[in-house]
């Protein structure tokens, strides 16, 4: 199965997880001592990967280049969809190969496929929770380092949009950056004066609202407002720009806030606070 992300590296990721797990790079002296030991170099191993939970799937290309890497001569049976949501004891990937490199490659292939799953199934949830509303849930840059990128394709298996990527690709002004410019027309301004198409601007306060547009706003994110406040607001607004409802936002209030009118609602805790799904390998001996 092809995998390719913008901005990430496939190749180096799985190098550089498994140096993690062998003590150097495959390959340079990497090692796994156990398997060496124990199995013997020509044994052959079929292998089957299964839910043990109902899960949405991501990230089983990635896992396949953890074994390929390996063993390129691996057999690999990729047998649901990304973004599929399976039921419990649904098998995912069938293998077969090299036995040491399987047992080799385990962990870091179902570390990432349990994450990422994990992040999906959530997302999953939340997107279901304000299903009607017409509300499209984003994620945040609240990211492990260095897992961003597939971090934000897990939430898009799992049914919502990303934010910005970064701090590069759209500004976004926060109480700090005012604090420093003076006052929220002034920030906005000189996000505008250095030519940023996008400038999202945070507001917690309905007089804040007026300054930012009047100044080239482009998108309003309203932060920790409550929902009579957010309709306020979004009347307000009038649909002048695109308006996010954030902060603090869990599976109990999603409806309620995403039904006043806001075109987005962002949830942290998406890739913040995912648990990993329960998937497991099993192994034969051929």
């Amino acid at each position: 199965m092809t995998f390719a992300l913008d901005s990430f590296d496939l190749d180096d990721f799985v190098r550089r997880t498994l140096t993690e797990d062998l003590g150097a790079p495959p390959g340079e002296g990497g090692r796994d001592v156990t398997s060496e030991a124990v199995i013997p170099a020509e044994a052959m191993f079929t292998g089957v990967m299964s839910s043990r939970d109902a899960v949405v799937i991501a990230g089983l290309p990635i896992a396949e280049a953890f074994f390929r890497s390996l063993d390129p001569e691996v057999e690999i049976e990729i047998l649901v969809q990304e973004g599929e949501a399976v039921d419990a004891g649904t098998q995912v990937m069938r293998l077969k190969g090299q036995g040491r490199a399987m047992l080799t490659a385990e962990r870091s292939a179902l570390n990432t496929v349990q994450h990422l799953s994990g992040i999906a199934t959530m997302t999953n949830e939340y997107v279901q929770k304000i299903y009607g509303t017409g509300c499209i849930l984003l994620d945040t840059r609240k990211t492990i380092p260095g897992l961003r990128m597939i971090e934000k394709y897990a939430t898009r298996m799992g049914g919502a949009q990303n934010h910005r990527m970064g701090l590069w690709d759209a500004a976004m002004i926060k109480d700090n950056h005012v604090a420093v410019a003076g006052n929220i027309g002034e920030a906005v301004k000189r996000a505008v004066d250095a030519g940023i198409e996008k400038i999202i601007v945070e507001v917690d306060k309905i007089d804040q609202i007026e300054p930012a547009l009047a100044a080239g706003a482009t998108y309003l994110l309203l932060d920790n407002m409550e929902p009579a406040i957010l309709r306020g607001a979004v009347t307000l607004i009038g649909g002048r720009v695109p308006v996010e409802a954030s902060g603090g936002i869990t599976l109990e209030t999603i409806f309620e806030k995403a039904d006043t009118g806001v075109d987005f609602v962002s949830v942290g805790r998406l890739t913040q606070s995912a648990p990993a799904a329960d998937i497991g390998l099993d192994f034969a001996q051929i």
